[in-house]
């Protein structure tokens, strides 16, 4: 697949996973490939994070296991600013253990990451049943969700819920909200244990549907935004009718780190590309330091760490960026990564967090990765 090649485009090839083609047109429309890492260690700073940051971003990545306070409060404010401020949600789990290990992880424990993640990402060097374990995991949570919707109803408002008292028959271990209409709908609920009866009515649904496939946005729509056509209001009109992500789940392969002397070599990033063209109803990217899509009929995306922006008052001295951190990361440029390199997304960490105005600091980096987007598709075009 050609790096030129625009990601309003790429949302309209055929066999994409269905978070694939939701991401490239809220890239487009939002015009953002940014990620923003979410290494914070509470939950009032990550919602706080993502009530400050979400507007510019297409993806935001958490690191549910170093939050200490992390509990359904965490996961119910991510998944409704998720919703509202329109950003999909990736834990960067980095599983890496047999397959039944890391079932229990994805679905099980006080994390419950199949439950509220949109992505996930995993290592391959336990061999590629690790894709098949967590992909049986994931597709047996979305039917959980889909075909038992428990409808609660409390003080005369109809919500949906959990009914039971104890979720032990549940094979994976969580309840989630869902709606009617397949798209995600609510972060997970523990099911009640106060005893209070009465004001509640419970009542088992069974809604007779399929997990979603892609979303039904105009193409022509996510384009024109994409092209820089229309207004603000325009743009939102373009969210509000992009929807809620599909009800599906996906992997990312963690193919290239940004660490100085990683044992991720060219050998295994070629491994991960061919499980990644084995199982593409499950992964659709990977975690690299470059593109890997290199046969006709590639279209996985790419999200890369390690970049970094010298800061405003710095650049505007002529200094450059930071290359490393004295704990063996390198950074780079999004220049360097997405125009030169093919990658889509840039994850950005510490370069925005430590920002005294992060909402600020986040445009800045939108607008320089989208920079370097707008550039690589363009040389393609000359």
């Amino acid at each position: 697949m050609s790096r030129s090649l625009q990601f309003s485009a790429r949302a309209d090839l055929p066999d994409n996973h269905p978070l694939a083609v939701y991401l490239y047109r809220l890239i487009s429309i939002k015009r953002s490939n940014l990620c923003v890492s979410a290494d914070v260690h509470s939950t009032t700073a990550l919602l706080r994070l993502a009530e400050e940051v979400g507007d510019h971003i297409c993806v935001l990545k958490t690191h549910a296991d170093i939050v200490d306070d992390f509990s359904d409060r965490t996961i119910t404010g991510l998944r409704e600013i998720s919703r509202r401020k329109k950003f999909l949600i990736f834990e960067d789990r980095k599983f890496g253990d047999i397959g039944s290990t890391v079932q229990a992880q994805y679905t099980r424990g006080p994390l419950r990451i199949a439950s509220w993640a949109h992505l996930t990402n995993a290592h391959i060097f336990p061999g590629p049943a690790i894709i098949t374990a967590l992909h049986a995991a994931a597709l047996s949570a979305l039917q959980s969700l889909v075909h038992h919707v428990s409808t609660e109803i409390t003080a005369g408002t109809p919500h949906i819920s959990s009914d039971g008292e104890d979720d032990d028959d549940d094979d994976y271990g969580f309840s989630t909200h869902a709606s009617a209409s397949g798209g995600e709908d609510g972060p997970p609920r523990p099911p009640s244990r106060s005893g209070r009866k009465g004001s509640v009515v419970t009542a088992t649904t069974t809604i007779s549907q399929t997990v979603e496939g892609p979303p039904r946005t105009p193409a022509a729509l996510a384009r024109a935004v994409s092209a820089g056509e229309g207004d603000a209001r325009a743009r939102a009109d373009a969210l509000d009718a992009l929807g809620d992500p599909p009800l599906a789940r996906g992997l990312l392969l963690l193919a290239e780190m940004s660490s100085e002397g990683n044992l991720m070599g060219a050998a295994y990033a070629q491994r991960c590309l061919a499980a990644a063209r084995a199982h593409p109803d499950f992964v659709l990217g990977f975690v690299a330091q470059r593109a890997l899509n290199e046969g006709g009929a590639d279209n996985f995306v790419c999200l890369t760490p390690g970049v970094s922006l010298p800061e405003a008052a710095a650049a505007a001295a002529g200094a450059g960026a930071r290359t490393g951190d004295g704990l063996g990361q390198q950074y780079r440029t999004p220049a360097k990564v997405v125009a030169d390199d093919g990658c889509d997304v840039v994850i950005v960490g510490r370069g925005i967090l430590g920002a005294r105005d992060r909402a600020e600091e986040a445009e800045r980096y939108r607008v320089a990765a989208w920079g370097a987007y707008e550039e690589r598709v363009g040389k393609g075009k000359r």
